[in-house]
């Protein structure tokens, strides 16, 4: 049982007693059973359903917030506001035509979520910032920097996968702009995480089967979960040699351990810690609440314009080539 069933239990019972005016004073009160996380038919803890991750609470905190991990009730709330109006009909006039343009939506396609009142997802380090990258990721990053600013049309392979449609939100997820959405489906030996963006679906064996072959590398890696009390625990390795995780280098040894408990009913507690030696020089935790939006429905998301319109693409830079080549 979690500790914040338990306190939730604790205080029904103080609120109970509060209100039974014939309760004598150090009378116990009628203990009936403590609530429990909910369980599937088979008795494992219940996470079945439609989970929101969505926040624009910034990975990492910014310099400007240093030494500050909660934001206070009134910054909340002002940065909720701007976030719901940010591309708003009542705002547009407000905007240059450089930020108009690079808003892409207008502001129902955006559901970037409210803020956490943290000033960063990392919890851990304390000051909510990655760690240092290693000397040799740090040299891997800067040749990365220097490929995509100067060979980013050369070929399919120089676009982002998230524009190939691939693969988007990567495991685990960093909020985006929209689609920020987990369905969880269980069944005896197995949870499986359907991610709404690009509707990546992981399998994930809880029966205590082996990893896949150590030759096999996948873009999202192979997960292999495992229950701890009322925590589903997710560790995934198995990454592909050039993967990266939003847009952070990354190794074939990255290895992720995601945590999921559930705490109420329209509640997951859900964090994931990173373990990559080669490219960090230490772990570091990301704290993610999990919502069930009421009423929300997962459509599916159709990505193929980067399939379709990458010959464009393409082409397209071969034509500005061309042209520069020709001079004014």
């Amino acid at each position: 049982m979690t500790g914040r069933w338990l306190l939730r239990s604790a205080a029904a019972m103080v609120a109970a007693a509060c209100l039974m005016p014939g309760l004598a004073a150090g009378q116990e009160a009628a203990s009936g059973p403590e609530p429990t996380p909910p369980r599937t038919p088979w008795g494992d803890p219940d996470l079945q359903g439609i989970w929101s991750y969505a926040t624009f609470t910034p990975l990492q905190r910014p310099e400007t917030l240093a030494g500050r991990e909660f934001l206070t009730p009134q910054e909340v709330a002002a940065q909720n506001l701007a976030d719901a109006t940010r591309a708003s009909s009542e705002r547009r006039g407000e905007l240059s035509r450089d930020r108009d343009l690079a808003l892409a939506y207008d502001q129902i396609w955006w559901d970037r979520g409210t803020s956490t009142g943290r000033t960063s997802l990392i919890v851990d380090p304390r000051d909510g910032r990655l760690p240092t990258l290693t000397p040799a990721a740090a040299r891997q990053q800067a040749v990365l920097r220097e490929h995509r600013r100067d060979h980013p049309y050369d070929s399919w392979e120089d676009r982002p996968l998230q524009e190939r449609c691939m693969t988007y939100q990567r495991v685990p997820p960093v909020p985006s702009g929209y689609s920020n959405t987990y369905q969880i489906f269980q069944a005896p030996g197995q949870v499986v995480i359907l991610n709404e963006m690009i509707h990546d679906v992981r399998v994930v064996p809880v029966d205590g089967r082996p990893r896949i072959d150590g030759r096999i590398r996948q873009w999202n890696g192979d997960g292999r979960g495992r229950w701890e009390g009322d925590t589903l625990v997710v560790e995934t390795t198995h990454y592909r040699d050039d993967t990266t995780w939003r847009g952070f280098p990354g190794t074939r040894d990255l290895r992720a351990v995601e945590r999921f408990t559930r705490i109420d009913a329209d509640t997951i507690d859900y964090r994931y810690t990173i373990h990559d030696p080669a490219t960090y020089t230490r772990p570091f935790t990301v704290e993610l609440p999990l919502t069930s939006p009421p009423g929300y429905v997962v459509y599916e998301y159709a990505c193929h314009e980067g399939n379709y319109s990458i010959a464009n693409v393409l082409a397209g830079e071969r034509a500005l080539e061309a042209a520069a080549k020709q001079g004014p």
